[in-house]
């Protein structure tokens, strides 16, 4: 049976010179949560925007390998072709409207949905349900909340627009932690109870790991180790690089040298 999200050997490059992902393999079984993880800058958000087909805006292209979405090839489709497929990114940095409400930043996440009025108002009640700050924020307007209300909100406009699988790019980025806590209790309720898929992007390795299923590390374009959420977490390497923590005690990822890095991973 095949994946439900299966990248097979991506290579991207950026203005026809700039290599950036170099033979990117992954998958995503359906209904399960599989985290992205790495520094900043070492290929996660090309990695997202790769299967959502928004690289072309940024004058990027799939120039190997191919993407697949419940077997069917998807690499050459539109954004919005992606979107009526089920497949629904949430952009790093929250991209909310700022100058609509709330509620009016959810409903555009329906514009895709060919749905009765009162199915949009069930929908919108779903997602007040997973959210209910934003019930509470409803009438406000998007520029004037908080980064965690902000995020919730773009979250829950994906949610608006049926998705089967969510490509979510480091929804902790700026944010408190107990609001990052918040916010990976309600992806992980989303997929239990909604079923929907997530692939996360996130340099917050210690909490994208406790609320995984399976994760994948990128370095400078390249996977360079994969495996069980549980089985990464215990990885002495990855406590290291990752989470500061070793055998050894504490350790800053800083005072690692490059080299040294690299031997241990390709050993």
């Amino acid at each position: 049976m095949p994946a439900y999200l299966n990248v097979n050997n991506i290579e991207v490059i950026y203005d026809h010179v700039i290599l950036v992902l170099k033979g990117v393999s992954l998958e995503v079984p359906e209904g399960r949560i599989v985290a992205l993880l790495g520094a900043n800058g070492a290929g996660k958000t090309t990695t997202l925007k790769a299967v959502s087909n928004l690289l072309r805006a940024e004058r990027g292209e799939v120039t190997k390998g191919s993407i697949e979405f419940r077997g069917r090839r998807v690499d050459q489709m539109t954004p919005n072709e992606m979107v009526q497929g089920g497949v629904i990114q949430v952009m790093e940095g929250r991209h909310c409207f700022a100058h609509l409400t709330i509620e009016e930043n959810l409903l555009t996440g329906a514009y895709t949905q060919a749905v009765s009025r009162s199915a949009l108002k069930q929908n919108l009640e779903k997602v007040y349900g997973y959210f209910p700050r934003l019930k509470q924020r409803r009438g406000s307007q998007a520029g004037y909340t908080s980064g965690g209300e902000q995020q919730m909100c773009a979250i829950g406009r994906a949610l608006m627009a049926g998705p089967q699988m969510i490509l979510l790019d480091e929804p902790s980025m700026g944010l408190a932690p107990q609001i990052v806590e918040e916010i990976f209790e309600i992806v992980r309720d989303l997929n239990t109870r909604e079923k929907v898929s997530f692939l996360l992007a996130e340099q917050n390795t210690m909490v994208a790991l406790r609320y995984a299923d399976f994760g994948y590390i990128l370095e400078n374009g390249r996977v360079v180790m994969e495996g069980a959420a549980n089985d990464l977490r215990s990885n002495e390497d990855v406590k290291e690089f990752y989470l500061g923590l070793s055998s050894h005690g504490r350790k800053s990822f800083r005072e690692v040298k490059h080299y040294r890095r690299r031997k241990r991973w390709l050993a």
